[in-house]
């Protein structure tokens, strides 16, 4: 459906057309992406599909996403779709090392890992993700105290339990050296 809007300025009509195009699907996409990720270690982190079909598909892995797994992904959902019915962009990437996890796989892909959390009480802790459970995380981390009888605080090692509901971002940490 095609609608033509005309818009006066003065004595000038300036016609503005506004197209009603069909939207994707992001059920169909998650279905097309899951079927050619089966039976590997890749997992889908998140699939958007905004206006004009912009369609944006992130896959993470227990080891690496290549460009190469990209691009095969990218003509697997391409050879799934009719360009000539509906129009689309669409990207294929890795979630990227410092976004944010959304998904539990991402959590258990980074056990042993240092990873960097933002409370909802917009605290930061730094520390190892030692344990994963469904509603909430175990992070070691490190902070100086003064132990009776020394006269110096000492760096110490403790677990922290959180819950995930207190957790507002949590993504690997990187330091460099």
């Amino acid at each position: 459906m095609q609608l033509l809007i005309e818009i006066v300025k003065g004595t000038t009509t300036v016609p503005l057309f506004i197209t009603d195009t069909k939207m994707i699907n992001r059920d169909v996409i998650e279905h097309i992406v899951k079927d050619f990720i089966k039976d590997t270690d890749y997992f889908i982190v998140d699939i958007n599909v905004g206006i004009n079909n912009q369609i944006k598909v992130y896959i993470d892995s227990y080891q690496t996403v290549s460009l190469d797994y990209c691009v095969q992904l990218t003509k697997e959902i391409e050879t799934k779709l009719n360009r000539d019915i509906e129009d689309y962009d669409l990207e294929v990437s890795s979630a990227g090392i410092t976004s944010p996890f959304k998904v539990d796989k991402q959590y258990h892909k980074n056990l042993g890992n240092e990873v960097e959390i933002f409370t909802t009480e917009s605290k930061k802790i730094i520390g190892k993700l030692l344990n994963h459970q469904e509603d909430k995380i175990t992070v070691e981390i490190e902070t100086k105290e003064k132990l009776e009888g020394a006269k110096r605080k000492t760096l110490v090692k403790k677990e922290v339990l959180i819950q995930k509901k207190d957790i507002k971002t949590i993504k690997q940490h990187l330091r460099f050296k």
